[in-house]
């Protein structure tokens, strides 16, 4: 839609860099004031936060770059552009949640609650990046006749021009709010450490799989065109998700 949200002389604001800082900040001080109500020191989610925010946009970035490796072969510098978009929310999330269990396991840190802090706080982020994206123009949908689909024209975009999509990054900025209300609520009731967590790579890994078939960016696929990489990613996180829901859960009772 509109890929440069504004102008101030000679720099250009960004939309996906302008979303996705405001969705970092949010959850970021969101976090911050649940660790408080656990008892965990500001210093440590400050600095936890910093190994997040880093891991994060550096898994995206190289997770999108290896999937469009052939275009960034040729044009190397602009795998540092990243406020104009291209970042892979797996990625993202794979790298910071290795970073994070190595930070919290060296400072003795309690995984599991520290995960549950964090969990709402990257559903209000994928929100916002998913805004980002819709204004990018990345992560864009099929062809569709229905009545909203998106037309995207601005020729800085990322998405295909003059035809209407599936607007596929509202789908997700949609499930990434009703999933970040649903945690919010479930987390005065749950019943063991890891539970939001898991439950939130549950409900994104599921609703994930089924926007990709509504997605139409070159993303990478598996087993020919059957399945793209983020859907075999899915598979495994709700499996994961799954078997950790229910070994936490056993853990807890005994």
């Amino acid at each position: 839609m509109f890929p440069i949200l504004f102008r101030l002389g000679s720099l250009n604001i960004y939309a996906y860099g302008f979303f996705t800082a405001i969705g970092f900040a949010l959850g970021f001080f969101l976090a911050v004031w649940r660790g408080r109500e656990e008892g965990i020191p500001f210093e440590r989610m400050v600095d936890l936060l910093f190994c997040i925010v880093l891991s994060a946009i550096v898994g995206s970035r190289l997770f999108f770059v290896l999937v469009n490796l052939e275009h960034y072969r040729n044009h190397p510098l602009e795998i540092f552009r990243i406020w104009e978009g291209g970042l892979v929310f797996y990625g993202g999330l794979l790298l910071a949640v290795a970073v994070s269990l190595l930070y919290l396991k060296w400072n003795r840190i309690p995984v599991w609650k520290v995960a549950d802090l964090f969990a709402p706080s990257i559903a209000l982020g994928l929100f916002f990046g998913r805004i980002g994206c819709f204004f990018a123009g990345c992560c864009y949908g099929k062809e569709t006749s229905l009545p909203w689909g998106i037309t995207f024209t601005d020729p800085n975009s990322l998405a295909r021009l003059n035809v209407p999509l599936h607007p596929t990054q509202i789908y997700e900025a949609i499930s990434g709010l009703a999933i970040f209300f649903f945690l919010n609520r479930k987390r005065r009731s749950k019943t063991f450490d890891g539970q939001i967590f898991w439950l939130f790579l549950l409900l994104y890994s599921a609703i994930r799989f089924l926007i990709e078939f509504l997605r139409d960016d070159p993303r990478g696929f598996l087993f020919g065109e059957a399945l793209s990489i983020s859907q075999g990613i899915g598979i495994f996180l709700a499996m994961a998700s799954l078997f950790m829901l229910f070994y936490l859960k056993s853990e807890r009772r005994r």
